[in-house]
């Protein structure tokens, strides 16, 4: 029972010290705007999130700032790879709180189907993602982004959504073993949220080998 005190006692403190580094190198790469050791970085915040946060919020940092942080390493690492898949291979996922209130489209198996009302922007975009090769989705959910990705089998995907969805949605991805980028939106909430679409723009016209 000792031993096995002493054991637990040395993982704690190795977690606790390995989230502190993860957590400097961080906020040192934020503070100079690159990244530092990301190949070290991108794991120790997935292997030490819990402590990470709590030690931002012990020095009264932003554990969002963190997130954020993580989504552009991972959007980092992953720019090249994603670069090399063909756009018609390459899917989309856009939130539905993205749409107008008054919003006509129905929900199908395969997400919210646009009917182009003019209502938001989502139709216009949608038909020049679409025209590029892009398969674009309207989730309500991650649901749908599992059985379209089963069905589908695209190799690369563009999650837009909050701080949150799109760690998580990330994170999926990397279980699913397909490169994954994130887009921020520009407001969170339910309802008519906002993006800049070329934020969405920028990384889906990353460079495509056809």
């Amino acid at each position: 029972m000792i031993m096995i005190g002493e054991a637990t006692i040395i993982i704690i403190v190795g977690m606790f010290l390995l989230s502190f580094l993860v957590v400097a190198i961080s906020f040192y790469s934020i503070k100079n705007g690159q990244f530092y050791f990301p190949t070290i970085l991108k794991p120790g915040l997935v292997m030490t999130e819990g402590f990470a946060k709590g030690i931002c919020r012990f020095f009264g940092l932003d554990d969002q700032e963190l997130v954020t942080f993580f989504i552009r390493l991972h959007n980092k690492m992953n720019t090249v790879p994603f670069s090399k898949i063909p756009y018609n291979k390459r899917a989309i996922f856009l939130p539905q709180c993205l749409r107008n209130a008054q919003c006509p489209a129905h929900l199908t198996p395969e997400g919210l189907v646009c009917r182009r009302c003019g209502r938001c922007e989502i139709g216009a975009h949608i038909d020049e993602l679409e025209n590029l090769g892009y398969m674009v989705w309207i989730a309500p959910g991650s649901t749908l982004i599992k059985r379209m990705v089963k069905k589908y089998r695209p190799e690369g995907i563009i999650g837009v959504g909050c701080l949150m969805e799109v760690k998580e949605g990330l994170e999926l991805t990397d279980k699913m073993s397909i490169v994954g980028m994130g887009v921020l939106t520009a407001t969170d909430g339910c309802v008519e949220t906002t993006m800049n679409w070329n934020d969405l723009l920028e990384v889906a016209l990353l460079s495509s080998p056809e």
